[in-house]
């Protein structure tokens, strides 16, 4: 009986390890539990109405008060866990500001077709006019083992690899630069178990002296990492998506400041 037991445990954990990677897709259109994964996102305690963007007052005398941002990413820009909802429509509610919101759930920087953000990025009006580009930087490419490149010694568009995560990430800062002609500003996750995406966060930083556009390094920030089990459950659906607190109440408040200080500088 003891045995038998002990094999129905080591199945039940089998099982259960083998239906994670089938719930994760969720926020990527896999999966068979997706439809039943996204009916639990609007009931979670983290997405209360409570933590609403209409919940996040107004920011005085800000610099971004009447400016509009273009805003580039997959599903944490989209707010995948927290009903469409993130800290894009939070900035915009508390400063003021319009905005360009062209994030798609699952999608890379390495241009690997029309939903790529290099594709999508090239369907925004070039006529419109933009005070600030904020892109993300894809968990996505760390997930899929998508190749990391190299830093180029070029500026030209036509040199980059975008089929690289590092030539993807300097032809949308050369593309957005002599198209909408304002800062460039890449965002990171904050921590989480993936040896790949810190890989892709250190190959930014080493972008981002080559072009000294802005970087909102979620990553390496310890004091802002160090959260209480409380609040991780309030705040994240699940590793990498936040619900509608977690943005209104740890990213929006840390992104805010980086930017308001960037453009004050």
């Amino acid at each position: 009986m003891k045995k038998k037991t002990m094999i129905g445990a080591a199945l039940t954990t089998a099982a259960v390890t083998a239906m994670i990677p089938l719930g994760a897709g969720f926020l990527y259109g896999k999966g068979p539990f997706r439809k039943l994964i996204r009916k639990r996102i609007p009931f979670l305690k983290g997405n209360q109405s409570r933590y609403d963007a209409s919940e996040a007052g107004v920011y005085d005398n800000s610099p971004l008060r009447g400016k509009n941002v273009i805003f580039l990413g997959s599903s944490v820009t989209y707010g995948a866990a927290s009903c469409g909802v993130s800290f894009v429509e939070d900035l915009c509610a508390r400063h003021g500001c319009t905005m360009v919101k062209e994030a798609v759930s699952g999608t890379t920087l390495v241009d690997l077709g029309s939903s790529s953000y290099i594709s999508r990025m090239k369907t925004i009006d070039a006529s419109v006019h933009a005070d600030l580009f904020v892109c993300q930087l894809s968990t996505n490419d760390a997930t899929k083992n998508l190749p990391l490149g190299e830093v180029s010694d070029s500026r030209q568009l036509s040199d980059f690899d975008t089929s690289t995560v590092a030539g993807a990430i300097e032809y949308i800062i050369a593309y957005a630069s002599s198209t909408w002609n304002c800062p460039v500003v890449f965002y990171t996750n904050p921590v989480y178990d993936s040896t790949s995406y810190q890989n892709m966060v250190s190959l930014l930083l080493q972008i981002q002296k080559k072009w000294k556009i802005g970087v909102i390094d979620l990553w390496n920030d310890a004091a802002f990492n160090t959260i209480t089990d409380s609040q991780k459950k309030l705040y994240m659906a699940d590793p990498i998506h936040p619900t509608k607190a977690g943005y209104l109440l740890w990213w929006t408040p840390y992104i805010e400041a980086e930017l308001v200080s960037m453009l004050n500088q």
